[in-house]
């Protein structure tokens, strides 16, 4: 009987490499496609327990779809319109920020001459240089920008049919899924999907109580210390803080600027203060406890796959790196040969030993 041919080890690597190059270059083109569909996706099983209980209530399925997703439309479009009504009245003193942030600059600039001996004069070409540059590049930023937005708008249109599409044919969906995979192998799929269901709906849950408690903190923090628009300010750096790693130190900086301009260097002081308190709270008490217990990802793995989802998808991206490296480790942990690798990406640190590897020393053989 023949022996089964076994592929040799740099093989292996080369199509593993190959099809990992094909599969992000895939992601990469698709991302106009493939994001929608994925947040969709997300909040479709987020909504799908509300769709649900209004089912057993003995109304259509159709019809409850139509009720959850609209109940969930008003909600955020409640929330988008509290934060541009705020940020309207801040777009009002915007021209008084700006000349106070002018006066600061100037008193830096005497500052930093008098401290490092350097020029007046050659600090200020150097800032009037670099504005230059900004007004160089600024009109095809701002072309940039607006084709990122009738994106943005074309999304927002999509992802709401997105989601009704997806929980009608949910039955649809499961079904073909089903029939994919041989019978011996429908239990471990099944085991996959429910967790991964799970794991997403208690993820996404632990964000929005996560984002709740750090408005909060971070409006009362900013009302005791006299920043202008603190509930603006602590709300915006809520939902920024939903950005792993990232978003902290973006929702730390907006209040920064705003408190050294409106009142005084140790003001803005002070709010960093605040905010690093606060993200040590986030981080040792809310996290572990609200969001981090539901996703198994050690620190190391979690930046990573951020930079990763950056690098490939921008901000979604960011956002979208730990759920879906959260499901990829709960099939890593299913699939037996793909263990080790479901393993690396969790946190369960094994202890510390001198050596994890013991190496038996062979007996010699008497001649």
């Amino acid at each position: 009987m023949n022996k089964p041919s076994t592929i040799p080890f740099y093989l292996k690597i080369s199509q593993i490499t190959m099809g990992l190059i094909g599969f992000f270059f895939i992601l990469y083109i698709g991302a106009k496609i493939i994001i929608p569909l994925i947040f969709a996706t997300v909040l479709a099983i987020l909504l799908n327990p509300m769709v649900n209980f209004l089912n057993r209530k003995r109304i259509p399925r159709l019809i409850a779809i139509f009720l959850v997703v609209v109940f969930a439309l008003l909600l955020i479009s409640a929330l988008v319109y509290f934060i541009v009504s705020q940020a309207t009245l801040f777009s009002d003193t915007l021209p008084l920020l700006k000349i106070k942030f002018d006066e600061f600059v100037s008193q830096a600039i005497i500052w930093v001459a008098e401290r490092f001996n350097i020029s007046i004069v050659k600090v200020r070409e150097w800032i009037a240089a670099v504005k230059a540059d900004l007004t160089t590049s600024g009109s095809g930023f701002i072309g940039q920008t607006l084709i990122t937005m009738t994106n943005f708008l074309i999304v927002i249109f999509l992802i709401p049919v997105y989601i009704v599409m997806i929980l009608y044919y949910k039955p649809l969906l499961l079904q073909f899924v089903k029939k994919i995979f041989v019978n011996s192998n429908q239990d471990m799929v099944a085991d996959i999907l429910f967790e991964s269901k799970s794991l997403i709906q208690k993820y996404l849950i632990g964000l929005v109580a996560e984002a709740a408690i750090m408005a909060v903190l971070n409006s009362v923090g900013l009302l005791v210390l006299g920043v202008q628009y603190a509930v603006l300010l602590g709300i915006i750096g809520a939902i920024v803080n939903v950005i792993p790693y990232i978003g902290g130190i973006v929702g730390t900086l907006l209040p920064m600027i705003i408190a050294l301009t409106t009142k005084s260097p140790a003001s803005a002081l002070y709010v960093l203060i605040l905010f690093s308190v606060i993200q040590f709270i986030d981080n040792h008490y809310i996290v572990p406890y609200v969001v981090a217990s539901r996703v198994k990802l050690n620190a190391l793995v979690s930046i990573i796959v951020v930079l990763l989802g950056a690098a490939l998808w921008g901000v979604p991206g960011m956002f979208l790196s730990i759920p879906l490296t959260a499901i990829i480790k709960v099939m890593f942990d299913r699939i037996e040969p793909l263990k080790p690798w479901g393993f690396l990406l969790g946190d369960s640190m094994p202890p510390l030993r001198r050596s994890l590897f013991v190496f038996k020393k062979k007996k010699e053989t008497p001649v």
